[in-house]
C-alpha cells in the first residue's frame, strides 16, 4: 500500500509539472529574448561609439551626469565603461591622452585600475599602487561620491582597518547620504567574508534601509546582507525570520518600479537568488515577471561561469517547483503571478 501511494504521489507531481509548467511561461520572455547586462538608452550609444574607437559619446555622457549630479547613473555608467575598457582599450587610451585631467576620464581610470588589481594574485600590493589614481579622481570633482565608492572597494582589497574605513565612509556619505553604490561597497567590507560579521552586515543594512529615501534602492540593502549570509556560510546563524524580512522588504521595493525596468534589474536578480535559496518559489516566479528580459551578471556570476545560462536554467527550475505544487485543473484565480501589466512608479531621482 505504501509503495502504491508513493508511486501515485510521484505520478501526480509529474502530471502537475507537465500540465502547468508551460502555462507558467505565459508573460515571460523567451530565452533568446533575455539580455545580460543590457545597457540603457543613454549608455548604449556610448558603448557603440567606444566599440568604433571613439570616446566622445562616453565623455559627454559622464560629463552630463557630473554636471547634473546624477551620482547613481554616474556610478553605473563609469563601472560599465571601465569594464568595456578592460577588453577594448584603444578608445580609452585616446581619451586619457587627449584629456589627461578630465575628471570623467580620471574616474573611469581609477575604476579600471582597481578592477585590474582585484584580478591579480598580488592584489593587495597592486591595489596599494593605484591609490593615487583614486585620489586624482576624487580631486577631479570634490562633490562626486563615486570616487569614494571606488575607495571603499579599494579599502576592502588592501586590508584597510576599520578606523580608516570609517573615515572613507564619512567622506562618501557627506557627498551623497543615500548613494546605493557606496552602501553596497560598505556592506561588503562589513560582511563576514571580509572584516565584519553577519550581525554587523545585517545591522548596517537594516539601519540604512530605515533611513533611505522613498523609492531608493538602498531600502533593499538587507537582501544583499541575506545574499552574503547565504553564499558565505560560517559564523553565527541568522534567524530565518530575518532573512524572510529582508526578502519581503526587497519585494516591496521591487514592486514600486514598473515591470521590465532596467534600473532595478540587479536588485531584482539578487532578490530572485535569495528567494530561490529560501524556497519561496511563487515569490520567485512573480519576481521573474518583474525582471522581464533584464538578467544581470551579479549575482549569477558568483555561482556560475555562465551567468546568463544559470539565470535561464534557474528560471525553468522555479517554474517546475511552482507547477509541481499546483492543482491538476488550473483555474484563472490559481495563477501565482499578476496577469495584468504591473504599473509601478518611476525610479526616484538621484540624491
Amino acid at each position: 500500500m505504501g509503495t502504491t501511494m508513493a508511486l501515485l504521489r510521484a505520478f501526480l507531481r509529474t502530471a502537475r509539472m507537465a500540465r502547468n509548467t508551460s502555462r507558467l511561461a505565459a508573460g515571460l520572455p523567451a530565452d533568446d529574448e533575455v539580455l545580460l547586462d543590457a545597457p540603457d538608452e543613454r549608455l548604449g550609444p556610448a558603448l557603440v561609439a567606444a566599440g568604433r574607437g571613439e570616446y566622445g559619446t562616453a565623455a559627454k555622457l559622464l560629463s552630463t551626469t557630473r554636471e547634473a549630479a546624477e551620482w547613481e547613473n554616474r556610478d553605473r555608467y563609469a563601472t560599465r565603461l571601465a569594464a568595456f575598457a578592460r577588453s577594448r582599450t584603444e578608445w580609452f587610451d585616446d581619451w586619457c591622452s587627449d584629456a589627461p585631467h578630465d575628471p570623467d576620464a580620471l574616474l573611469v581610470k581609477a575604476e579600471l585600475a582597481v578592477c585590474r588589481g582585484w584580478e591579480s594574485p598580488a592584489r593587495a600590493e597592486l591595489l596599494r599602487q593605484v591609490a593615487p589614481l583614486i585620489t586624482a579622481a576624487a580631486e577631479g570633482d570634490p562633490r562626486d561620491p563615486v570616487p569614494w565608492r571606488i575607495a571603499l572597494d579599494h579599502a576592502r582589497g588592501t586590508n584597510t582597518p576599520h578606523t580608516a574605513f570609517e573615515r572613507l565612509w564619512a567622506e562618501a556619505v557627506r557627498r551623497s547620504p543615500h548613494h546605493y553604490g557606496c552602501h553596497a561597497a560598505a556592506l561588503q567590507y562589513l560582511s563576514a567574508a571580509w572584516y565584519g560579521s553577519h550581525r554587523e552586515c545585517f545591522d548596517f543594512a537594516e539601519r540604512a534601509a530605515q533611513d533611505a529615501l522613498p523609492g531608493s534602492l538602498v531600502q533593499a540593502l538587507p537582501v544583499r546582507a541575506a545574499f552574503a549570509y547565504l553564499t558565505e556560510g560560517g559564523g553565527a546563524a541568522v534567524p530565518r525570520e530575518r532573512l524572510d524580512a529582508a526578502a519581503d522588504l526587497a519585494i516591496a521595493v521591487s514592486g514600486e518600479y514598473a515591470d521590465a525596468d532596467p534600473w532595478p534589474a540587479e536588485v531584482r536578480n539578487l532578490l530572485t537568488y535569495v528567494l530561490i535559496r529560501l524556497e519561496r518559489w511563487q515569490d520567485a516566479l512573480a519576481e521573474l515577471h518583474r525582471i522581464g528580459p533584464y538578467a544581470t551578471s551579479f549575482p549569477w556570476d558568483r555561482v556560475s561561469d555562465d551567468p546568463l545560462g544559470q539565470f535561464l536554467e534557474l528560471r525553468d527550475g522555479i517554474r517546475i517547483e511552482v507547477a509541481s505544487g499546483m492543482p491538476l485543473k488550473l483555474r484563472n484565480g490559481d495563477l501565482p503571478y499578476p496577469r495584468s501589466e504591473h504599473g509601478g512608479r518611476a525610479r526616484s531621482g538621484d540624491h
